[in-house]
């Protein structure tokens, strides 16, 4: 029994570094595509400052996380298997609208990921509606402002 956990333990492992791969070439290069193709940075300028608001940003605080990990479904059902189910659903959304060339949020893939395995396996009552709330107001929210503000 102790293998069996182990391997799925390493396998969560793997696809979290899987996913992390798969968002740095997806998520940063959405980020640094304006900037770089019209020339307001070079690709040097463009990838130091990406690099180092997203370690800003990493280091800022844990409020984000928290609401990712027990805000948004019951943390109570969270197994391994379905952090796989999520990991590997987006992991394969941000490679096809990669491979389309389709911008999209690996964050956004893997917050709905986890919800939407949440509840084929357990049902719609494990979603926390209002930690749902915060994150979704937060995903309108910020490409809004950045629309209004320019």
């Amino acid at each position: 029994m102790l293998e069996g956990a182990v391997v799925l333990v390493v396998l969560v492992v793997v696809l979290g570094v899987v996913f992390e791969y798969v968002n740095g070439f997806h998520d940063a290069a959405n980020a640094i595509a304006t900037v770089v193709a019209t020339r307001v940075l070079t690709p040097l300028q463009a990838v130091v400052m990406a690099g180092s608001l997203n370690l800003v940003g990493a280091l800022s605080g844990v409020a984000v996380a928290k609401t990712v990990g027990a805000g948004i479904v019951d943390s109570k059902i969270v197994t391994q298997d379905l952090v796989v189910a999520a990991l590997v659903a987006a992991i394969t959304w941000d490679l096809i609208t990669w491979w389309f060339g389709l911008p999209t949020s690996s964050s956004h893939a893997l917050i709905f990921s986890i919800i939407g395995a949440s509840v084929a396996i357990h049902g719609v009552g494990v979603v926390i509606f209002d930690g749902l709330g915060k994150t979704s107001f937060g995903i309108v929210y910020s490409p809004t402002l950045a629309l209004l503000v320019g």
